[in-house]
Order: structure tokens, then sequence, then C-alpha cells
């Protein structure tokens, strides 16, 4: 007889509590070619803050902000920019290293 073993699906939401966090993550994120990355990693982060919070804050519906973040859709910077803006963090430009 096999033993059933309950566990949960990870889900980093789940562990970004912080701004720092946060920020380390998004620039995981954004140390990839693929810019699928940075979105599936916004949606994360926004989900652990709270889409409909996020929504709000930043002034566009939540249908939007889920639409906008979806892998292979193409936000416009802006919305970008207001939801790093509503997480606490921003882009940040630097040299790149050769």
């Amino acid at each position: 007889m096999t033993k059933k073993i309950n566990s949960e699906v990870f889900d980093a939401a789940n562990f970004l509590d912080n701004e720092e966090v946060i920020a380390e993550y998004i620039n995981i994120a954004l140390e990839s070619d693929d810019p699928n990355d940075l979105l599936r990693a916004l949606d994360t982060v926004a989900r652990a803050k709270g889409m409909s919070k996020i929504a709000k804050e930043t002034g566009l519906n939540r249908e939007s902000l889920y639409k906008s973040l979806k892998e292979g859709k193409r936000p416009y910077f802006d919305t970008l920019q207001k939801v790093l803006g509503s997480l606490g963090i921003k882009f940040k430009v630097v040299p790149s290293v050769s």
C-alpha cells in the first residue's frame, strides 16, 4: 500500500513580503533575455501584494492589470512604472559589464 503525501504547490508570492526581496526577485527576472520572465515576476509580486490594491494604487482596473502582466503581452512602459511604483520599487539603469 502506498502512502499518499499531501503537499502544497510552491508559489513565490507567499515569500515576497518586503521591498528588498521584491526588488531582488524583479532584478533576477530582468537578467533573463526573455521578457516574459519579467511579466511573470511582476504578476507574482502583484499577487503577493494584492491585485486589487495594486489596481487601485495604479489607477488601472483589475482586469487590465491582469491582462497587462499576462505572459506574451507587451505592456506600456508607463504601466510598468505605475506597477513598480505601487510595489515600492523602480527601474534603475546601470552600465553593462562587457
